[in-house]
């Protein structure tokens, strides 16, 4: 068996938590786990992967790879693969991981499997199907190595006090035409990341349009620490950015405390949430889906109890 390998996705603010996770899971596979971390700031991640299980980083800070994202990047990696003859690389399933892996199958011709929850080796992965409720054993054959998508928050991120030996990478230009990014926009933002708060707290279609989600951002404030996510239907009906999104479109989180306010409990929303250690479900519907999984159900008009437990937490903070 050759070395399992992670793509380490590296962002402005650094290595994304994604890295982390995979190479904890990579480390519990057995035999040699390598890192590749390429775009600017790939050689400041190395000491942060090297703590998480790599024992060694592909590192590689050209600017090519983010001016012109996916293939250059997949190229890059090919040729790695050549010189080194991984068996399995692991992919973080965001849009860059999403994008490299599908260049990088039609180059190598590997099995590449998406949304993936678990990997029990080179051969063998999980993925969830019906929102969650069923679980397929995924064979996976083919040329190595096999390429695997895999789900956010699927393994939690565990340090091993490691180190890494770093190898440099020289950028290979793919021919051809290329797209090239031309300007970038980051949204603004406040709080904790969605996927990262101790405490989300989520509107749905019950909301009835965008305004009352100011009730929900003061629930936030008022808790500290917390984020402000969405269902689908309100993120469909423009009620929010595409950022709120939580389920099997959106982003997947796993809080201490979930609140949910105005949502049915559609299994496509329920996959992105059903990890959080507590549920809170506030719905006037008394046979609304999500009170079936919450550990703690409120059935009554949210318009009431979002803002008398906005107060009450208020109270309880300044007493």
């Amino acid at each position: 068996m050759g070395a399992t390998w992670v793509y380490a996705q590296v962002t402005p603010d650094g290595v994304h938590p994604s890295a982390l996770e995979l190479l904890t899971k990579a480390r519990a596979l057995g035999g040699d786990v390598a890192a590749v971390a390429l775009g600017p700031g790939a050689t400041t991640a190395v000491n942060e992967l090297g703590a998480h299980g790599a024992a060694i980083v592909y590192a590689g800070d050209d600017q090519a790879f983010a001016d012109h994202p996916g293939r250059t990047a997949a190229h890059t990696l090919h040729v790695l693969i050549g010189q080194h003859a991984p068996s399995l690389i692991l992919f973080p399933a965001t849009y860059e991981g999403r994008d490299v892996a599908g260049c990088l199958q039609a180059l190598t011709g590997s099995t590449l499997m998406a949304n993936a929850t678990d990997v029990d080796g080179p051969a063998r992965a999980r993925t969830e199907i019906f929102g969650g409720t069923k679980i397929v054993e995924v064979d996976l054959a083919g040329p190595e190595p096999r390429l695997v998508l895999v789900r956010p928050k699927s393994f939690p991120a565990e340090p091993s006090g490691g180190t890494a030996e770093v190898i440099a990478v020289d950028v290979v230009t793919p021919p051809g035409p290329t797209a090239s990014v031309v300007e970038r926009h980051a949204e603004a933002a406040s709080g904790p990341k969605l996927e990262e708060a101790n405490v989300v707290v989520a509107g749905g279609r019950g909301l009835g349009g965008p305004e009352p989600f100011a009730m929900l951002d003061d629930l936030a404030a008022a808790i500290g620490g917390a984020a402000v996510g969405a269902s689908r239907a309100a993120v469909d009906a423009g009620w929010v950015p595409y950022a709120y999104q939580v389920g099997q479109t959106g982003k997947t989180v796993k809080p201490e405390v979930y609140i949910a306010a105005g949502i049915s409990g559609a299994l496509q929303h329920v996959v992105g949430m059903k990890g959080a250690k507590r549920i809170v479900a506030i719905n006037k519907d008394a046979d609304a889906p999500i009170l079936k999984i919450a550990d703690l159900g409120v059935v009554g008009d949210l318009f009431e109890i979002v803002p008398a437990l906005t107060e009450e937490v208020r109270r309880r903070a300044t007493s």
